[in-house]
C-alpha cells in the first residue's frame, strides 16, 4: 500500500509537470525566425468625407531596389474591395492584414495597391478619383522586422492633403498621404 501511495504521488507530479512545460497549439506552429504583421487603415479629414478607395492589395518593400521582381512581397490582405476611408476616423480602424507571417527581414516601404473605382461623395455626386501617375500609396518604414515578435501597422491616410482638384484638366487626382505607426510586441 505504501508503494501505490508513492506510485501516485510521482504518476500526480509527471503529470502537473508535463501540463505546465508543455507547448500551445500556438507555440508549436509558430517559427522564431518569423515576424507576424498585422496592418490596419485609419483615416483623418476635415473638409471631405465619403471618399472611397478600392483596396487590392498590402504590400512590403524586402529590396532595396524596386524593380526587382521579388522586391515587393504580398501580405495576403483581407477586407478587400472598396471601402468609405472617411468612416474610418478615431478609433475605428479596417483590418487589412491579421498575423501574416514573413520571414525575419528588413522592411523598405509599405504600400497599399489601389485600384481603379476611387471616387467621392460631393453633394450626392460620386466623383471619379484619379490616381496621380507619379504618385504611390506607399510609405517609407526602414525597419528590421526581427523573427518571433509581433508588428503593428496601422496606416492613417491623410484624406484632406490625398485629394486635389485640377483645375487645368478639370478632374479629382488621388495622390495618397500616408504615415505609418509601428508597434513591436
Amino acid at each position: 500500500m505504501k508503494h501505490l501511495q508513492s506510485l501516485k504521488f510521482i504518476v500526480l507530479s509527471l503529470l502537473i509537470l508535463v501540463n505546465f512545460t508543455s507547448c500551445t497549439k500556438d507555440d508549436m506552429g509558430r517559427d522564431a525566425n518569423k515576424a507576424a504583421i498585422s496592418v490596419s487603415l485609419k483615416s483623418s479629414a476635415n473638409h471631405l468625407n465619403n471618399v472611397f478607395l478600392d483596396i487590392e492589395d498590402v504590400q512590403v518593400k524586402v529590396k532595396e531596389d524596386g524593380d526587382v521582381s521579388n522586391a515587393w512581397v504580398s501580405l495576403n490582405a483581407i477586407n478587400l474591395g472598396t471601402h468609405n476611408v472617411s468612416d474610418l476616423i478615431s478609433e475605428t480602424e479596417l483590418l487589412l492584414v491579421d498575423h501574416f507571417e514573413i520571414n525575419q527581414t528588413f522592411i523598405y516601404e509599405i504600400r497599399l495597391v489601389l485600384g481603379d473605382n476611387n471616387f467621392v461623395n460631393i453633394n450626392e455626386t460620386l466623383i471619379s478619383l484619379d490616381l496621380d501617375e507619379n504618385a504611390s500609396a506607399s510609405n517609407l518604414i526602414q525597419t528590421e522586422f526581427e523573427g518571433n515578435h509581433i508588428y503593428q501597422l496601422v496606416i492613417n491616410l491623410d484624406i484632406d492633403e490625398s485629394i486635389k482638384f485640377a483645375e487645368d484638366e478639370n478632374i479629382m487626382i488621388l495622390n495618397p498621404k500616408l504615415y505609418t505607426e509601428i508597434r513591436k510586441f
